[in-house]
Order: structure tokens, then C-alpha cells, then sequence
């Protein structure tokens, strides 16, 4: 459902030296699978996460999402997409149902399937105190919900998710690791960023291990401990991290 070919990402700031945010990714992540990317502040998860997702373009590479190239048709890809980060805005002055409306409109989908799904989703989710209250209203744990309604009203196959629990309190992750939960078992496609190892132990078939842009290693946590011979994520990566830093340019 996703596959990234020497997938490369070099920023090129004024008067400074080029970046090499993210270096020559091969990655596949299957239907029903939840896929991790690993790695501290400035290892590259967010802007490989964003080529995924269309918003920015690779300097070099391809990405295939659901069988089309990101570069070849971005607006079909998009449809197949849905994309949330940790510090995805609403607009406050909408209601959340003026807001999944919105959001549907841009979609292209018809008014009575936009109707349909604000109403599946409330349910799902549990927004049915405040779908009509406006967003500036909303607390931190609401207006994640809704961000959430609006990933998921257009069903996409593939969900992108940056870091989507940073800075949330306990109630909220919660919520969002159980929306990545039944995502999974829905079918879908997701792949998410995070530095926290916790969560990825417990929710990840499959991780990929990022420093400096490189990636270091793919496989289950099973796969990476016997690599390493550690017993936990965060040992695991700071042993490979080390071995990096440790070979020679």
C-alpha cells in the first residue's frame, strides 16, 4: 500500500550547507499493518512523513501510495490519504460538524455521504456533546477527536501519522492509540512517526530505526533485539546509533 524507492529529501537553506534531511529511504508498509518511524528531534521522521503525504516533493526518488506515484498524480493520491500530525489546527470559528462539512466539500464527496459519515464518526468517537459547539471552544482531548473525524471522513486506505501524540496529555494519547489500534484492524495502511519507544512497542508490527536520515534498520522489535542483542527499543536504538557514529565517513 506503500513503497518508497531511494526516496532522498536535501534542503538547501541561504547561506548555509545543504541538509540531507533524509537520505535514500526504501520502505513498504502492507494493508493492516502498523508501521513506526523511529528517531530523536531532527532524524528526518517528520519530512519523510511529508513526501509521503504529498506536501513536499523528494529532491530524489520515488513513493508509490496505493499503486499511484506521489509525483506522477498528487491530487489521486491524496484521496487514498489521511494525514494527521500533532499539531494539526481547526478552524475556531466553525463548529466541528461546520468543520467535517468543510472538510468533505474539498473531498469532492456528496452532501448525503458527508452526513453519513460526520454522523458514523460522532458515534464512533464520541463527539455527540459537542459536534455542534464551535472549535475554539473545544478542549485539547475534542478538538483531537475531531481532528481525527477529519482524517477519517473520506475512508482512506492509508493513514500518515506525524508524532500525533506529542504533548497530549494521557486521556488524549489514549485516544489516539485507539484509533491506531482499530485502524489496523480495519485494513488500513499506517505509518507513524514518533520518539516515544514506548508506544511503538506496543503498538508496531514493523519499525524503522532513523538517525541523521539514514536509515539504520527495518524489522519487527523482535528483529531489531536480536540484532542488537538488546531487550527494549530505546537500548536497541541508542546500540545502533552508536554503531553509525562509530563507522567512518
Amino acid at each position: 500500500m506503500i513503497r518508497t524507492e531511494q526516496l532522498r529529501k536535501i534542503y538547501y537553506p541561504p547561506r548555509a550547507r545543504p541538509v540531507d534531511a533524509v537520505k535514500s529511504a526504501c520502505i513498504t508498509v502492507h494493508p493492516g499493518e502498523i508501521f513506526g518511524v523511529l528517531g530523536p528531534n531532527g532524524a528526518g521522521k517528520t519530512t519523510l512523513l511529508r513526501m509521503l503525504g504529498t506536501i513536499i516533493a523528494p529532491t530524489s526518488g520515488y513513493c508509490w501510495i496505493a499503486g499511484l506515484r506521489t509525483d506522477q498524480n498528487p491530487d489521486a493520491v491524496r484521496q487514498h490519504i489521511g494525514f494527521l500530525s500533532g499539531n494539526t489546527k481547526l478552524y475556531g470559528r466553525l463548529t466541528a460538524r461546520e468543520l467535517l462539512r468543510y472538510f468533505g466539500n474539498l473531498h469532492g464527496l456528496s452532501r448525503e455521504r458527508i452526513t453519513r459519515r460526520t454522523e458514523e464518526l460522532c458515534e464512533i468517537l464520541g463527539m455527540d456533546e459537542f459536534i455542534d459547539r464551535r472549535c475554539d471552544t473545544l478542549s485539547t482531548g475534542q478538538s483531537q477527536k475531531v481532528s481525527i473525524a477529519r482524517v477519517l471522513l473520506h475512508d482512506p486506505e492509508v493513514l500518515i501519522l506525524d508524532e500525533p501524540t506529542t504533548g497530549l496529555d494521557i486521556m488524549t494519547c489514549q485516544t489516539i492509540l485507539s484509533f491506531i489500534r482499530n485502524s489496523k484492524h480495519s485494513g488500513r495502511s499506517i505509518i507513524f512517526s514518533t520518539h516515544y519507544m514506548t508506544e511503538a512497542e506496543i503498538l508496531c508490527d514493523r519499525l524503522a530505526l532513523i538517525h541523521r536520515g539514514d536509515i539504520l534498520a527495518i524489522g519487527t522489535k523482535e528483529d531489531l533485539y536480536r540484532k542488537t542483542g538488546c531487550s527494549n527499543l530505546t537500548d536497541a536504538f541508542v546500540h545502533m546509533v552508536n554503531a553509525a557514529i562509530a563507522v567512518p565517513s
